[in-house]
């Protein structure tokens, strides 16, 4: 009686290992897919900033430009002064800006990468799995 009980565990043990293995290739597969959808997220989230931020410098470089014209149209030589370092300053804002929308670009597209590398090995997964119940 005793060793029924512990063939029919064994049975049910071999049985159910394969459905926990699947179940836990379907997990890591969706993991995968969470991970680049949160790196494309981030990705999309710094593209805005860095959008905001060249804007700001573009908007700072004009100011200045205006500044430095002001001065040296009034014989201003500190308006004029602070007119160029503002442009300046602006411009560089502005290429920062630039670079830094690049960067999140760049990590959009790895997420945009990871997430479908999850979609596939998710579709593999499911093909495997189909295979496995026709043989």
């Amino acid at each position: 009686m005793a060793q029924s009980k512990i063939r029919s565990l064994f049975v049910v043990g071999a049985l159910a290992l394969p459905l926990c293995l699947t179940s836990a290739v379907s997990r890591a597969d969706n993991t995968a897919q969470n991970a680049g959808n949160a790196m494309e997220k981030k990705g999309n989230a710094e593209e805005k900033a860095a959008n905001a931020e060249k804007a700001k410098g573009a908007a700072m470089e004009r100011k200045g430009k205006a500044m430095e014209e002001a001065g040296d149209k009034h014989d201003n030589k500190a308006e004029e002064a602070a007119g160029k370092k503002m442009k300046k300053k602006g411009h560089a804002m502005e290429k920062s800006g630039e670079a830094h929308g690049d960067a999140a670009k760049e990590m959009e597209k790895a997420g945009d990468k990871a997430e479908k590398a999850g979609v596939d090995a998710e579709k593999d997964a499911a093909k495997a799995k189909g295979d496995a119940k026709k043989k």
